[in-house]
C-alpha cells in the first residue's frame, strides 16, 4: 500500500527566501506523525502546498495514492484539515457551519445535519443561535476539528490544533484523535508543544530551515534516554549556550 503522504523534492520560495529547500518526507498509513521545527522552518509552508492552499515551486507530492495537483479533488475528498489559522465562517452558528461542511463534502442533507448534531455534542459545544464569531479561540479550534471529521477523512493534516484551547477540551481532542488511528486513519500534526507529540505520536520529523534533518520512529529518536526536547534542541542546532545579562 502507497504511504498516506510521499513528497519528494518539494520546493517554495518567497523572493530569495528558500521556505521549503529539498524536502523529502514519507508518512506511512496508519500512523500518527508529528511534524516538527522551530518557527520559522517551513511546517505551515508545507502543510499548505499538501492541501493546496499555496503552489509549490517543484517537486511532487502523492497524497494517498493520488498525485498533486492532479489528482487534487480524489485528495481533497479524502483529508480533513485543521488550518493554523481557522477558516471558519463568524456569521454562522456551530451547528450551520458544520452542516454547510458536510453538504460540501457532498453528505446528503440529512445526514450532515444528524452528523453535525453529533459532533456538536461530541465537542461539547452548545447547538444554541451563539454565532462563530462570539466564540474564544478554544472553542473555534474545537469547531474546526469537528468539522475535519464530518466526512469521516482517510488522513488529517492538523497545524497547532490544541493553541488556545484548555485541559479540557485538549483532552477531549486528543482522545478523539487517537481514536481516528485506531480506526485506521492517519494523523500529521504539527506542534510546539513536544510533550504532545511525546504522548501522541508513533513517529517523527524533524524541519529546519526548510529541510528535513530527521525522520525516524519516535523510540528511536529517544534511543539512549534522551528525551524528545533534548533531542530536537541538537538536531536544529539550538544547543549552544545562550547568553545572560547580568542585571537578570
Amino acid at each position: 500500500m502507497s504511504p498516506a503522504i510521499l513528497v519528494r523534492d518539494l520546493r517554495k520560495s518567497y523572493g530569495l527566501k528558500a521556505a521549503v529547500d529539498g524536502l523529502d518526507l514519507e508518512v506511512p498509513r496508519g500512523s500518527f506523525f508529528g511534524f516538527l521545527g522551530p518557527n520559522g522552518a517551513g511546517k505551515s509552508t508545507t502543510i499548505r502546498m499538501l492541501t493546496g492552499l499555496i503552489p509549490a515551486d517543484s517537486g511532487t507530492i502523492e497524497i494517498l495514492g493520488f498525485q498533486f495537483p492532479d489528482e487534487a479533488l480524489e485528495i481533497k475528498q479524502r483529508i480533513g484539515l485543521v488550518p493554523d489559522e481557522s477558516l471558519l465562517f463568524d456569521r454562522l452558528t456551530g451547528l450551520e457551519f458544520l452542516e454547510f461542511v458536510g453538504r460540501m463534502y457532498g453528505l446528503p442533507r440529512a445526514t450532515a445535519m444528524e452528523r453535525a448534531g453529533e459532533l456538536m455534542d461530541l465537542f461539547q459545544l452548545q447547538a444554541d443561535r451563539k454565532i462563530i464569531g462570539e466564540y474564544s479561540k478554544g472553542m473555534r479550534k474545537r469547531v474546526a476539528m469537528a468539522a475535519s471529521l464530518i466526512h469521516h477523512p482517510e488522513l488529517f493534516l492538523l497545524d497547532e490544533p490544541f493553541e488556545g484551547v484548555d485541559a479540557v477540551g485538549a483532552r477531549l481532542m486528543k482522545d478523539i484523535l487517537t481514536d481516528q488511528v485506531r480506526r485506521g486513519a492517519t494523523i500529521f500534526l504539527t506542534t510546539h508543544v513536544l510533550e504532545v507529540v511525546e504522548r501522541l505520536c508513533d513517529r517523527v520529523a524533524i524541519i529546519h530551515e526548510g529541510r528535513i534533518v530527521t525522520s525516524a520512529a519516535l523510540s528511536e529518536l529517544r534511543a539512549g534516554g534522551e528525551s524528545l526536547e533534548d533531542a530536537f534542541v541538537r538536531l536544529v542546532g539550538a544547543g549552544q549556550q545562550t547568553g545572560r545579562l547580568e542585571w537578570l
